[in-house]
């Protein structure tokens, strides 16, 4: 069986590591022609003597690389292009790079594996650890490229990258019909702004960075944490899926996606941090894409620096569901739909906001906005963004939503600012109008409104044409401000 086989007969996503005991190295090993024990063919392990020249003369095709208990010094690149079957395994193996003064530069890398121009096939590398405590230290350890069947698991970055290279990971399949998995690679440690380093890449490095990318890729269960140029980084014609992992502290996004399809579920994004030189540590981006289906995903912000989640223009779709977003005091928004960005649904999603800001902002020229369930909650205040919820979309929906706004500041719940709007089956309560609506053919029904100041339930703005109020609960009654052909039925104040 080849090595695209294997993948495939145990899965490509599968969660586990890749086996190093008796058996499993057996089952391992026979899907490679040829494996070397690196230390066998002296390669130093006790970390004295480089054995980057060495590697570079062992990683060949259809060959397996076993690296014994030990710590491997590197100070030059390991390149391999159009490289095929090859595979980097460790067993309690640390590599360690020289600081940036005694590495080879200007390719500050460990090891690059296929190039975008000429990818490998059949990459797998597992198991390792990268030291990078020391002083100026920090690099790329792994830039991969395959056509198909890339398997990177089981990496620990440790010690802070503070020598302003590129980050420690690269990843990209280049065949449409090509596929790959990173899974459990783990960077807590942060990198250093540029400033702060001996190096001069802009700003600093990017955690996992995944450019020119067109097949499908599967990043599951890392953890990055505090870098100064993005988290993680999709960029392509591919397609990403993004399940579980913990994103904390990089800006300016922990997690920035530009695919064809994008899927996030179940990640943690974290920002508690605001590091100075950092303009924004937005918790996720789509920058582009057919399709994005975000769930499950905790966004939390105990202080801000940007908004929680946003979908740039060139979204077509997206659908966010049963996700959570907290905001704390710093004024800064929940859900942002950029301005021609396509339809999105939000689906039982609960936003906690502090801030003076939108918990959820579809701005015009755009799809429509649907929100299904769910609840908005906090003391937010109006004083500098005024709506939980403000819509300029037309033939938009709420329905079942929740919104408790009590924070004061003339706080008011939902704008409708678009045409073609309805409001079904809402609680909405807040410190000035529970409902503000601005646009043409609104239909307002089986609502109850409440404004804790006595305001009004509901505003009708001298634009809004056309609005039907029907069976709602209004304790603080109507204020029409010249809204042309209102209907109002089987409402009580």
């Amino acid at each position: 069986m080849s090595r695209r086989g294997f993948l495939g007969a145990v899965g490509l996503g599968a969660l586990g590591s890749v086996p190093t005991g008796t058996a499993g190295a057996a089952t391992l090993d026979d899907q490679y022609r040829t494996v070397v024990d690196v230390r066998d063919e002296g390669a130093d392990a006790s970390g004295g003597e480089s054995v980057s020249a060495l590697l570079a003369d062992l990683v060949d095709d259809e060959t397996l690389l076993r690296f014994p208990p030990g710590r491997y010094y590197m100070d030059a690149q390991v390149r391999a292009s159009g490289i095929t079957n090859v595979g980097l395994v460790g067993d309690d193996a640390t590599l360690v790079p020289a600081d940036y003064d005694d590495f080879e530069g200007p390719t500050y890398r460990l090891f690059r594996l296929g190039t975008h121009y000429d990818p490998g096939r059949d990459i797998c590398v597992a198991d390792f650890d990268v030291d990078q405590r020391g002083t100026g230290t920090g690099i790329r350890a792994f830039h991969l490229s395959a056509a198909d069947s890339l398997r990177l698991e089981n990496v620990d970055i440790v010690g802070r990258h503070d020598s302003g290279t590129w980050g420690p990971v690269l990843v990209r399949v280049t065949d449409p019909g090509g596929s790959g998995v990173v899974s459990g690679v783990r960077m807590p440690d942060g990198a250093d702004w540029e400033t702060e380093t001996p190096g001069d890449l802009w700003r600093g490095p990017t955690g996992i960075l995944v450019n020119d990318h067109r097949g499908h890729l599967t990043v599951r269960d890392c953890v990055v944490n505090n870098f100064p140029d993005n988290g993680l980084y999709v960029q392509g014609e591919g397609t990403v899926s993004v399940r579980g992992g913990r994103f904390a502290n990089s800006g300016p996004v922990n997690v920035r996606i530009g695919a064809r399809e994008a899927a996030v579920e179940g990640a943690t994004v974290v920002v508690d941090d605001r590091a100075p030189n950092y303009r924004a540590q937005i918790p996720m981006r789509f920058d582009y894409a057919e399709a994005v289906d975000v769930e499950g995903v905790d966004l939390a912000l105990a202080t801000p620096n940007g908004d929680a989640l946003q979908l740039r223009g060139g979204v077509e779709r997206a659908t966010i569901r049963q996700s959570d977003v907290s905001i704390g005091a710093v004024p800064a928004s929940g859900i942002v739909a950029r301005r021609g960005s396509g339809p999105l649904s939000v689906v039982d999603v609960n936003i906690d906001i502090e801030s003076s800001g939108n918990a959820i902002r579809a701005l015009g020229d755009g799809g429509s906005l649907v929100v299904q369930g769910g609840h908005v909650g906090g003391g937010a205040t109006g004083e500098t963004l005024r709506h939980a919820v403000r819509c300029e979309r037309d033939g938009s929906e709420f329905r079942q939503l929740t919104v408790d706004q009590w924070g004061g500041g003339r706080r008011r719940g939902l704008a409708l600012l678009g045409d073609d709007a309805v409001v079904y089956d809402c609680r909405i309560q807040s410190s000035d109008w529970p409902v503000h609506a601005r646009g043409t053919n609104v239909w307002v029904e089986d609502n109850y409104l409440n404004s804790y100041s006595g305001t009004g339930s509901i505003r009708i703005g001298p634009s809004a044409d056309t609005v039907r109020v029907k069976n709602n609960e209004l304790p603080d009654g109507i204020e029409d401000d010249g809204g042309s052909a209102v209907l109002v039925t089987g409402t009580t104040y």
